[in-house]
C-alpha cells in the first residue's frame, strides 16, 4: 500500500486528484490518502444537486459545492473534519462492500476507548448517531471507498446548508438532521486536534499493511490534475448541471437508497428522462436514460428496456418491478 499526502484544502483539486490515482496509478495494488477541505457540499454522483442544498444559504456563507464520482448522499466538509480514501484492486466482487474499508476507522476509535459501528448501509456511529458517511466508485476491478468523518465539524452550518428530504429523516426513525449526527471529539476521553486523530489513523494504516510508503507525485502528476479539476470538478456543469423540462415526477426510496425520476413526455412518447437519487451503482446512469428515448410510456414497454439492461449494475440492491415504480 502506498500513501500520498495531501495537504491541499480545495475540494475541487481533492476530487480530481483522487480521480487522477485511481485512473492512473495502476501499478500500485492499494493506494491510501488522508485530505481535508474548506468549507464544502460534496453531492453524490447522480443526484440533483439544487434539491440537496440550500442554495441562499450556501451561497451567502460561501460554501463550495462539488459533485464527486461516487454515488450515495450530499455531505458537508469543514475543517474539523476528515476524508480518508482507500483505492483497492482487491476488491472481486462487484457487489458494494462499505464495511470492510470501515474497519481502519473503527480500529483506532477503539483504541482511544471509543465503541463505533458499521450500520444501515454505509454509515459509522457512535451510540446510535452517525459520524462518518462512505461512498464507493468502481471501474474495471478496481474500488475507490472514500469516508467523511465528522471529527470537530460545525454541526449548525451542516443542519442548514444540506437540504435533507423528509422521507430520508422519517426512514432514519428520527426528526431531524442534527438530532441523527455527532462529532468523534465529543465522545474522546482526551483532547486531541484533528491532526492528532489524522496521525493515528495513518500509523494504524502503516502497521497493518505490509510495504506500507510514502509516494510523492511529480509535477506532471500536479499539472494533469489541475487540469482534471479546471475541466470537470470547477466547472458548473459537472457540479450542478441543466435539469430538465419535464411533466412527470416519481420518487420512491428504498432499502439502499432513493431513486427519483424526472421524465419528459409528449404525444405518449418519452422525451427526456432524467434519473437522480443518492443510490450506488456501477454504471453510468445515462447510459439507462438513453434507452428510454423514443419508447412508449407505457407498462409493457417500459417492462421490455427494463429486462434488456442489468438492472443491479445501475441500482444496487434495487429491483427491476422496483425501478418500474420510479417511471411509471
Amino acid at each position: 500500500m502506498i500513501y500520498i499526502r495531501n495537504d491541499d484544502n480545495r475540494p475541487q483539486f481533492n476530487l480530481a486528484l483522487e480521480q487522477y490515482v485511481f485512473d492512473n496509478l495502476d501499478q500500485f495494488d492499494e493506494i491510501f490518502i488522508l485530505w481535508i477541505n474548506e468549507p464544502t457540499i460534496v453531492v453524490g454522483k447522480n443526484q440533483n444537486t439544487i434539491e440537496e442544498i440550500n442554495l441562499d444559504y450556501v451561497r451567502e456563507n460561501n460554501i463550495n459545492v462539488v459533485r464527486r464520482l461516487s454515488g450515495g448522499g450530499a455531505v458537508y466538509h469543514d475543517f474539523g473534519n476528515l476524508n480518508y480514501t482507500i483505492i483497492s484492486k482487491s476488491q472481486k466482487s462487484t457487489a458494494f462492500n462499505f464495511e470492510a474499508f470501515s474497519r481502519p476507522v473503527i480500529e483506532v476509535l477503539a483504541k482511544l476507548g471509543v465503541k463505533a459501528e458499521f450500520t444501515g448501509r454505509n454509515d459509522i456511529t457512535i451510540d446510535g448517531k452517525k459520524f462518518c458517511g462512505n461512498a464507493q466508485y468502481m471501474k474495471k476491478g478496481k474500488v475507490l471507498h472514500h469516508g467523511a468523518m465528522l471529527f470537530d465539524t460545525d454541526l449548525e452550518v451542516l443542519t442548514r446548508a444540506l437540504k435533507v428530504s423528509k422521507d430520508k429523516i422519517e426512514s432514519k426513525g428520527v426528526k431531524s438532521v442534527r438530532s441523527r449526527v455527532t462529532n468523534i471529539k465529543d465522545h474522546l476521553k482526551e483532547d486531541i486536534t484533528i491532526e492528532d486523530f489524522k496521525q493515528l489513523l495513518l500509523e494504524h494504516m502503516k502497521e497493518n499493511n505490509e510495504d506500507f510508503r510514502e509516494y510523492k507525485l511529480t509535477d506532471e502528476d500536479y499539472d494533469k490534475i489541475n487540469k482534471l479539476m479546471e475541466e470537470r470538478y470547477a466547472t458548473w456543469e459537472w457540479n450542478f448541471g441543466i435539469s430538465p423540462e419535464f411533466n412527470i415526477e416519481k420518487s420512491e426510496r428504498f432499502k439502499t437508497g432513493k431513486v427519483q425520476t424526472k421524465i419528459h413526455v409528449e404525444n405518449g412518447i418519452i422525451k427526456g428522462i432524467k434519473i437522480y437519487g443518492d443510490f450506488f451503482g456501477s454504471g453510468e446512469i445515462s447510459d439507462v436514460e438513453n434507452k428510454f428515448i423514443g419508447v412508449k410510456y407505457k407498462e409493457d414497454e417500459i417492462e421490455k428496456v427494463l429486462d434488456s439492461i442489468d438492472v443491479g449494475h445501475y441500482f444496487s440492491g434495487i429491483s427491476n418491478k422496483e425501478i418500474m415504480r420510479c417511471i411509471i
